[in-house]
């Protein structure tokens, strides 16, 4: 599993660098076009094509459009805009943001120590924003707001899935991604029709084959497996060091400092984490499935694939898609 978060860490900085050749609606567009043409074979390959439950099928649309269309949206447009190391730190914040919805749609009850949990990784989030060593901007300010309105539709779209049941991650991975493509690709349309293709040259693909495949397709299955052999708790462990590895990998790949305010907002932000996992460890709702839409781009946001059940539960990363994710 360290892996799996070694990859969506270094996912960050691999997406970011490659938009002076390829653009990110166009990045976009393309990278979830060939990953659903290539997750509904293997889903029709691994599972066969039983029908899904009654009422599956729409859900499973409407969540694909929040969970990739919009979701992918605000996280590529603002990974454009503000660093890659803002960008893993704020949607580190995502298992705050789920028990916060959760709590203000009535989905689940009201905790001091979930609450406490938001407070603190809000505050680290502000952290985070405030820690520029060029200032603030209007770029880089909505740079981080679109991120955070990634966290808010993904959010949702994991709220959402707990009321999926009968359908495995992998086939609600398939659907989801065959969902919110067709929106990507559209937005996609003007910079895929204007691109310079020569210019992308070898290093660009290369960024795209190892978002896609590697990112979307081979972590995945990986963080599956891991799931059957030792358990979700285990699993997501790991995936709690991606958005330190993020910043590193940001630091090496990109340049990026690292900020002390930076620094202070993610031990808020995991602290937060911490609080409102263990504030939610008591409740019982049934788990949701990952997405690579998430890239992984946080998968600490999410609780893997229970055993038993599908979809898996989410503390919110996931992803995530994991990001994907």
């Amino acid at each position: 599993m360290l892996v799996v978060a070694l990859i969506w860490g270094i996912n960050f900085s691999v997406t970011k660098g490659v938009f002076p050749r390829f653009p990110p609606l166009a990045f976009t567009a393309v990278r979830f076009a060939v990953a659903g043409a290539l997750l509904w074979p293997l889903a029709r390959w691994m599972e066969g094509n039983a029908p899904l439950p009654p009422g599956a099928l729409r859900r499973l649309i409407v969540l694909g459009v929040v969970g990739n269309t919009f979701y992918q949206l605000g996280f590529i447009t603002g990974l454009e805009r503000t660093t890659a190391s803002n960008s893993a730190l704020i949607l580190a914040s995502m298992p705050s943001i789920v028990a916060l919805l959760a709590v203000a749609l009535r989905l689940e009850p009201v905790r001091p120590r979930v609450l406490g949990g938001v407070l603190v990784a809000s505050l680290g989030v502000l952290l985070v924003v405030a820690a520029r060593s060029e200032g603030f901007s209007a770029g880089s300010l909505a740079g981080d707001a679109l991120t955070l309105g990634a966290v808010v539709c993904w959010a949702g779209y994991t709220l959402g899935l707990r009321t999926v049941e009968g359908v495995s991650p992998l086939r609600v991975t398939a659907v989801t991604t065959l969902a919110g493509a067709p929106g990507l690709v559209l937005a996609g349309v003007p910079q895929i029709l204007s691109m310079d293709w020569d210019g992308v040259g070898l290093e660009g693909w290369g960024a795209f084959a190892y978002a896609t495949i590697l990112s979307l397709l081979v972590a995945y299955l990986i963080w599956n497996r891991s799931v059957q052999a030792v358990g979700p708790s285990r699993t997501v462990v790991y995936m709690c060091v991606t958005p330190l590895i993020a910043v590193i990998a940001a630091a090496v790949l990109l340049g990026e400092r690292p900020q002390p305010l930076q620094g202070a907002g993610a031990v808020l932000i995991i602290a937060g984490v911490v609080l409102t996992r263990g504030g939610a460890a008591a409740r019982s709702a049934p788990p949701v499935a990952p997405s690579p839409s998430a890239d992984a781009e946080s998968r600490c946001s999410r609780r893997p694939p229970d055993r038993r059940r599908t979809p898996p539960e989410t503390p919110p990363a996931s992803p995530p898609p994991r990001g994907s994710g």
